[in-house]
């Protein structure tokens, strides 16, 4: 495929498009990275240097992209971190323009906002104008259990719960939901759920629950669902190789001892998912 990810950068580590790229292109995919910002390092180290660019330079490199023939030609549009509404209405308008000429253009949305234990990190009025705006608009979202409650102005404390809750969101717009880093009474101790819901029903896969948290692997998630549910078109197989993926991931970064996602280490189990866990069907 050809996929337009519009994203924020970072030189060193692993997240938004310097996050995404690498696995997509392991994947075969070519990537079209347009930066949002460029800093040293991602803002969980509590100090950081770079650019935040401005709407007008991103809507500007789309621009150019277009002024080469090629925008129309590609295949998806992903997008992550949205932190102005003005970057939100760009990102918009090259959706709007790549389906134009191409409608069978997919859309993948990360509604990045918050999360447990840290609540909503983004500037007021973002979380409601991703739910209000953006999601709607997408074809395919990757929440995490947090964010999906917001979507969807509900708890989910069961399997039921949250199957209800991405009913909502789906009802909005989008077809596909992945959630992540789903918990709920019916797990296991130390473990976690990854669930994808669909017009032809609804998985889940079973990881046990790492003791780390890295920043961007939300952002790995998404690029590697859009790709395996896209080139595949099944939900099932887009889990299940995203979240072997994934896991064989942070278990390299586990075994580093580092913040940062080693996708390099771990390239091989990107470019051949792994077969360690399966989905069940939960609908």
């Amino acid at each position: 495929m050809k996929i337009l990810s519009i994203q924020s950068s970072v030189a060193y580590g692993h997240v938004g498009n310097s996050a995404a790229v690498f696995p997509l292109q392991r994947l075969r995919h070519e990537v079209w990275p347009v930066l949002t910002v460029h800093f040293s390092n991602h803002t969980g180290y509590g100090a950081w240097r770079g650019p935040l660019l401005a709407p007008t330079d991103v809507a500007d490199v789309i621009a150019g992209i277009e002024d080469r023939g090629v925008l129309g030609t590609a295949d998806a549009v992903l997008s992550g971190y949205q932190g102005d509404p003005a970057v939100g209405a760009v990102i918009l308008d090259a959706v709007a323009r790549v389906k134009a000429a191409n409608p069978a253009a997919l859309y993948c949305c990360d509604p990045v906002m918050g999360d447990v234990g840290r609540g909503m990190f983004v500037r007021p009025g973002i979380p409601e104008y991703l739910r209000d705006t953006v999601v709607p608009r997408a074809d395919i979202v990757t929440p995490n259990q947090f964010e999906l409650e917001f979507l969807a102005g509900r708890t989910t404390d069961t399997v039921d719960d949250l199957l209800a809750a991405v009913d909502t969101v789906r009802a909005t717009g989008p077809r596909h939901v992945l959630v992540t880093s789903v918990l709920h009474g019916d797990l296991p101790a130390g473990h976690l759920e990854v669930v994808a819901v669909s017009d032809d029903g609804a998985w889940a896969v079973t990881t046990p629950l790492l003791p780390i948290a890295p920043n961007g692997g939300g952002d790995v998630t998404a690029a590697l669902y859009l790709a395996h549910l896209a080139t595949t078109g099944s939900p099932k197989t887009a889990l299940e190789r995203t979240t072997n993926s994934i896991y064989a991931v942070l278990e390299a970064t586990l075994e580093a001892g580092t913040r940062e996602l080693q996708l390099v280490a771990a390239q091989d189990a990107i470019a051949d998912p792994p077969t360690r866990f399966t989905a069940r069907r939960l609908r």
